[in-house]
C-alpha cells in the first residue's frame, strides 16, 4: 500500500503539520512527526474530513436504483427487517460502512460529531451503529432487538404490576446504618422458614402492611455508585442515616452528592433520638444548608426521627418508604423475559461461583438458562437471605443464585436465554469484547471542548478535591460564577483531602472530570482512574485551573504536545549490504530504541540528520525495540553517512499533561 508523508499531506490540504498530527491521532493513526508516513487509505479519510464543504445546494445522496423487470408498480409486502442486520453487540467501523454502503470517512465524521473518536478498524456498540446509520439516512436492525420485539408482543401491558421498592441505606460511619438495618430485619424479615440459616447475600426483603420492601445491604455509597457507574440503576430510594447527636459529617455530604447525582429520592432517618444530647433541629438546619429542605419547613425532603437501638420510629420510616414508592408508581412485568443485576458475587468452597441477583423484570425460576457479562450458566438453586430455598423470584426480589460457570462482576446484567448454546455464544462474545476494549473512554476537558465547538455543549460535570477549605471555597466560587452562553459548571461533589476510589467511581458514574488542587491520589485511585477511564487533573495554581475550565467551555482547549526523548545509542561499527546500504552497529546507552520513532544523528554537538527510525535489527532479525545496554543495527533508507562515534537520539511527540 502506498504511503504519503505527513508534511506533504499537510501542504496538500493547506493545514499545519501540527494540526494534521492532532487529526491523525484522533483517527488512531500512530504518526509522531511531520516526517512520519501514513497509508493512502488514512490519507483519503483525512482528505474527506478536511476538504471544504460546498454550499448546501446538493440534494440528499441518491440511492442506487434497483432495476425492476417492469415499469408497473409492484406491491411490496411489509419487510421482515429494515435494512441490514447486526447480530452482535458491536461492529467494526469498516464493516458498518460496507453494510450501509457509505464511505468510511463519512461514518467517522458522524461519529466525531457525536463525540466518538473511532478509527476505521475500531469496534463500536450496535446501538451507536444504529443511531449513526439513522443520521446518515440508512436503517439497520439489531438482531437482539428483533428477537426482543418478537417476544415482546406476546406480553400484554395490562399484566404490568406494582413491584416492591428497592432501598439503599447510606450515611457516615458510626451513625447507625447497620443497627438500623438490623432493627428492620429483626422485626420484619419476610422469610421465616424453619431451619433457615441467616447469611449475608447483600440484599433482603421485609414485609410492611402486607407489602414487600427490598433493602440493599451494601457498604454505603461506594458500592451504590460502583453499581451505577457500570450502568446498573438498581436503587429507587436512598435512606440517609444521620446521628441526632453528631449531625452532618463529611461522609454524609458524600452520600448526599452520590444520591443527588443518581437522581434518587432521599428519606433522612435521624437516628439516636433517644440520646440526651440529640438535637434534631440542628440536623435539619444542616440538611437545609445542603439543599435538603425538610417537609415541615416547606421543603421536599422527608425526615423521620428513629432510634435503631430502642426500635423507635421504624414503623414510621417503613410507611414513608411505601408512600414514596406509591408516588413513583414502580412497576414491572412478572411475565416478561427475566432480567436482573448482579449485586455481589463470590466463590463458595462447597458450591462454586455464587452471586446475589436482584430481579428487575420477569420471574426467575430454577432451571432457567442465563447469560451474565462474560459468563453463563443454569439456575441450580435460588436462596433467600435466610438460606431458605425458593422456586422462583419475581421483580425486585433478591436471590442468591447457584449455577454460574465463572464469578460474574457486580453490576453485570443477568438475562435468561432460550438455549445454552445461545447463552454460551453471547458470553464468549462479551468476554472477547471486554478483553479488547477498555472499560470506558476517558472524558477529558479536550473532549468537552470539542463537543462545544461542534455545538453539542452541555454543562461540564466536575468533582473537586482540595488541600484546605479556603482554597476549595475560592475554587467553587470562581467556577460557579463561570458561564459561557448556555453552558455552566455543575459541581457533583467537593471536599477536602486526597482523591480516593469513591471520587473516581462518582466521576465514572456522572461523566465528570476530577480536579485536584494541591492534593494527590490515595490508595489505588490512580490505577482505578486509568481502568475506569476517568480523567484526573491536578493543579497548584488556581487561575490555571479556572482558565482551563473556561477554555473548555469556550471550545478552545486544544491538546498541547511535547517532545519526549526516548533513548540514545552510540555508533560503534559500520557494515555495508548491497540491498540495504549502510547499517550502523550501535550500543544503546540509555532509554531504548523503538522502531517508528523520530530520530536525530549528532556528530559532536552538530545535528547532521533528522528523520524516522525505520529499520531496527538485532542479530539480523527485525525487532520493534531494543533496551539499554544491548547492541543493535540501525539502517536509514537513503542515508549512508554513518561514522563511528555518532550519537543517535530517538524521540516521540506526546500529549502534554495539563495543570501545574
Amino acid at each position: 500500500m502506498s504511503k504519503i508523508k505527513v508534511s506533504d499531506l499537510a501542504k496538500e490540504l493547506n493545514v499545519t503539520s501540527k494540526d494534521l498530527l492532532v487529526k491523525l491521532k484522533d483517527l488512531g493513526v500512530a504518526a509522531k512527526t511531520a516526517a512520519s508516513s501514513v497509508d493512502e487509505e488514512f490519507a483519503n479519510i483525512v482528505r474527506e474530513l478536511l476538504k471544504p464543504k460546498p454550499a448546501e445546494v446538493k440534494p440528499a445522496p441518491v440511492q442506487t436504483p434497483i432495476p425492476a423487470p417492469s415499469p408497473a408498480p409492484i406491491p411490496v409486502p411489509p419487510p421482515v427487517s429494515s435494512g441490514p442486520v447486526i447480530d452482535t453487540d458491536d461492529i467494526n467501523v469498516k464493516d458498518l460502512a460496507d453494510k450501509i454502503q457509505v464511505k468510511p470517512s463519512d461514518l467517522i465524521k458522524e461519529l466525531m460529531k457525536k463525540g466518538i473518536l473511532a478509527t476505521i478498524n475500531q469496534r463500536i456498540a450496535a446501538e451507536v451503529a444504529k443511531e449513526v446509520a439513522t443520521t446518515l439516512g440508512k436503517e439497520i436492525t439489531i438482531e437482539t432487538e428483533r428477537k426482543a420485539a418478537a417476544t415482546q408482543h406476546k406480553i400484554k401491558i395490562e399484566r404490568r404490576a406494582l413491584r416492591p421498592p428497592v432501598v439503599t441505606v447510606m450515611g457516615h460511619v458510626d451513625h447507625g446504618k447497620t443497627k438500623l438495618l438490623d432493627a428492620i430485619r429483626k422485626t420484619k424479615v419476610a422469610e421465616k422458614e424453619a431451619g433457615g440459616i441467616t447469611q449475608h447475600i447483600g440484599a433482603y426483603q421485609v414485609t410492611v402492611n402486607g407489602r414487600k420492601v427490598t433493602f440493599l445491604d451494601t457498604p454505603g455509597h461506594e458500592a451504590f455508585t460502583s453499581l451505577r457507574a457500570r450502568g446498573a440503576k438498581v436503587t429507587d430510594i436512598v435512606i440517609l442515616v444521620v446521628a441526632a447527636d453528631d449531625g452532618v459529617k463529611p461522609q454524609t455530604i458524600e452520600a448526599i452528592n452520590h444520591a443527588k447525582a443518581a437522581g434518587v429520592p432521599i428519606i433522612v432517618a435521624i437516628n439516636k433520638i433517644d440520646k440526651p444530647d440529640a438535637n434534631q433541629d440542628r440536623v435539619k438546619t444542616q440538611l437545609a444548608e445542603l439543599g435538603l429542605q425538610p417537609e415541615e419547613w416547606g421543603g421536599q425532603t422527608v425526615t423521620v426521627g428513629v432510634s435503631a437501638k430502642a426500635g423507635t420510629g421504624i414503623e414510621d420510616l417503613l410507611e414513608m418508604i411505601l408512600l414514596l414508592a406509591d408516588v413513583q408508581e414502580l412497576k414491572a412485568d412478572p411475565n416478561a423475559n427475566p432480567v436482573g443485576v448482579i449485586i455481589e458475587s463470590r466463590v463458595d468452597k462447597g458450591r462454586g461461583p455464587v452471586a446475589t441477583v436482584l430481579v428487575k423484570n420477569g420471574t426467575l425460576k430454577i432451571g432457567d438458562i442465563f447469560t451474565c457479562g462474560g459468563t453463563y450458566g443454569k439456575v441450580r438453586a435460588l436462596l433467600t437471605d435466610t438460606g431458605a430455598r425458593m422456586d422462583k423470584a419475581g421483580p425486585s426480589t433478591p436471590a442468591e443464585v447457584l449455577g454460574f460457570m465463572d464469578v460474574p462482576t457486580p453490576g453485570d446484567l443477568f438475562e435468561v436465554k432460550i438455549s445454552e448454546k445461545e447463552a454460551r455464544l453471547l458470553a464468549e462474545q462479551k468476554k472477547e469484547l471486554q478483553a479488547k476494549v477498555l472499560r470506558g473512554k476517558v472524558v477529558s476537558l479536550e473532549d468537552f471542548s470539542k463537543l462545544v465547538k461542534e455545538g453539542a455543549g452541555r454543562d461540564i460535570n466536575l468533582v473537586i478535591k482540595a488541600d484546605v477549605q479556603g482554597s476549595l471555597d475560592a475554587i467553587i466560587q470562581s467556577l460557579t460564577d463561570l458561564k459561557v452562553g448556555n453552558i455552566g459548571v455543575h459541581i457533583i461533589h467537593n471536599g477536602v483531602g486526597g482523591i480516593n476510589e469513591s471520587d473516581v467511581m462518582l466521576g465514572k458514574a456522572s461523566d465528570a472530570i476530577l480536579i485536584g488542587f494541591n492534593v494527590g491520589l490515595e490508595g489505588s485511585a490512580e490505577n482505578q482512574s486509568s481502568v475506569e477511564g476517568v480523567e484526573v487533573r491536578q493543579y497548584n495554581i488556581i487561575y490555571k485551573l479556572i482558565d482551563d475550565v473556561k477554555l473548555a467551555m469556550e471550545g478552545m482547549l486544544e491538546p498541547v504536545y511535547e517532545e519526549v526523548i526516548t533513548g540514545h545509542a552510540e555508533v560503534r561499527a559500520l557494515y555495508s549490504f548491497s540491498k540495504v546500504g549502510a547499517i550502523a552497529g550501535c550500543f544503546v546507552t540509555d532509554g531504548k530504541m523503538v522502531r517508528g520513532s523520530g530520530m536525530r544523528i549528532f556528530r559532536g554537538k552538530e545535528k547532521i540528520y533528522e528523520g524516522k527510525l525505520e529499520s531496527l535489527k538485532r542479530f539480523k532479525e527485525d525487532v520493534k525495540s531494543v533496551e539499554s545496554n544491548f547492541e543493535c543495527g540501525i539502517a536509514v533508507p537513503g542515508y549512508n553517512d554513518f561514522k563511528a562515534g555518532d550519537i543517535i537520539e530517538t524521540f516521540e511527540t506526546q500529549e502534554k499533561p495539563r495543570g501545574k
